[in-house]
């Protein structure tokens, strides 16, 4: 049988050769310890890229049942339409600055809460709506916060009864007649003082 030559073995670079005489093999012959070094070496290097097996976590994932899930709120329909509603929503805008008046429900009179409301209503969308703050808490539909549209109603007073009114115009803000020796304005709803009013709103 012919002797391999060490130059017939494949070179080894990532193992060095004392590594044969660790593993109890210094007796074999020179060539018999080159070849078993460079298959230990493959054998330990497969094993050292072998990917891990994913970790578990044994603790278990929080579902919550279907049946058990908040709903959705269901569309509020109403009476106005796309167009009407932007009607509406210029018209009041356009009216601030109009003087307040106790009773007054036109431009040249002077406009009260209510009285802003049913002009807007009235002339835009001809919608009558009640005439008083408190008969408009029980008209048209209740929406939700997230459902809220320009033309929609915006009533505030902490108890069930409304106490004061305004149009909502979009962009958190709406229009209303405040008091005595005020005029129409155009404010936000996430102010301090309107936040307070328990707001909620209505779609006619």
């Amino acid at each position: 049988m012919a002797k391999l030559k060490s130059s017939d073995a494949p070179a080894i670079t990532a193992c060095p050769w004392r590594s044969s005489a660790r593993l109890g093999v210094a007796a074999l012959p020179g060539s018999h310890r080159l070849w078993l070094a460079w298959a230990l070496c493959g054998v330990l290097a497969g094993c050292a890229s072998a990917p891990r097996p994913p970790s578990f976590d044994p603790r278990p994932v929080a579902t919550v049942p279907p049946e058990f899930a908040a709903p959705a709120s269901p569309p509020v329909s109403g009476r106005l339409s796309p167009e009407q509603a932007n009607d509406v929503t210029l018209s009041a805008i356009g009216l601030v600055g109009t003087p307040y008046r106790y009773g007054g429900n036109t431009p040249e009179s002077g406009f009260d809460c209510s009285g802003l409301i049913g002009y807007v209503y009235q002339t835009r969308a001809a919608i009558k709506p009640p005439r008083t703050t408190a008969e408009l808490t029980f008209w048209g539909q209740s929406v939700p916060r997230d459902q809220l549209q320009t033309g929609d109603l915006v009533l505030f007073g902490k108890s069930t009864v409304a106490n004061h009114a305004g149009i909502y115009v979009g962009g958190g803000r709406f229009v209303h007649a405040p008091s005595t020796g005020g005029t129409v304005r155009l404010e936000r709803l996430d102010t301090r003082h309107w936040a307070a009013q328990n707001p909620r709103f209505k779609r006619p």
